[in-house]
């Protein structure tokens, strides 16, 4: 059988192994090894004069869960499922683009008045308070939570360390430079990118084979996924009976 090894978090990693169709998931084992973790930072989210908050992430809505004045506030959001973990925790948000480039360039065209506040994870791309800034808008960000890096749980090893084929799908370019780091020389890996940002990190590897999705969302990912699991298990199942 294949193995899909899940390094996001837990809840991002169930959530998207839900996503899988049930003819893709009868074909796996998977195992759960997040490779970051979540941790919300024990602080105060400062919304005074605040008009708006940024959130490129759902981790960062559950990170401002406890941030009772937010509730109504309007909120600018990157991806659909941002968008409506933020309207179901009681923002008024809005989807402003799949991507970092896409939001600020949404905001930049808007020209909006007010302040803005960007509530973000410790380790993030995009800079996206200073280009706003440089658009004209008045934004500044506030870490809420930490992503601290974990390493590879003993039943990964072993699924990384044996003879059958292992699926890793990869979501950022920080989890890949980790994957980098601890996947054996000699593991069987079906790596899929997210992006081309993420795939760099992966290129050095001695993968089976790398794959990058078309579009950087968990629908592309759970196509990509889906083709590969497709493909080997259709291998598996030629081979002839020893």
């Amino acid at each position: 059988m294949v193995t899909l090894l899940m390094t996001r978090p837990l809840e991002a990693a169930h959530r998207f192994v839900a996503q899988l169709s049930d003819s893709v998931r009868d074909g796996l084992q998977v195992t759960y090894a997040p490779l970051i973790a979540v941790q919300p930072l024990d602080q105060n989210i400062d919304l005074t004069n605040v008009d708006a908050v940024i959130f490129t992430s759902s981790n960062g809505v559950s990170a401002a869960a406890g941030a009772l004045g937010g509730a109504g506030m309007q909120a600018f959001c990157v991806g659909q499922r941002t968008t409506q973990k933020a309207q179901k925790a009681g923002w008024q948000a809005e989807f402003s683009g799949a991507t970092a480039d896409d939001l600020v360039g949404d905001l930049s065209a808007r020209g909006l008045d007010g302040e803005l506040v960007h509530l973000r994870g410790k380790h993030t791309r995009g800079n996206i308070s200073d280009r706003l800034q440089g658009a004209g808008i008045n934004c500044r960000d506030q870490v809420i939570y930490d992503q601290p890096l974990q390493i590879l749980t003993d039943e990964a090893k072993a699924a990384l360390s044996s003879s059958s084929d292992v699926v890793v799908p990869i979501f950022s370019p920080r989890t890949a430079r980790q994957f980098a780091d601890l996947c054996p020389n000699d593991a069987k890996t079906h790596l899929i990118a997210m992006s081309d940002a993420v795939a760099e990190w992966l290129k050095p590897l001695n993968y089976k084979s790398l794959h990058i999705c078309k579009t950087p969302d968990s629908q592309s990912m759970a196509l990509e996924v889906g083709k590969v699991v497709k493909r080997l298990t259709w291998v598996e199942s030629s081979r002839p009976a020893q």
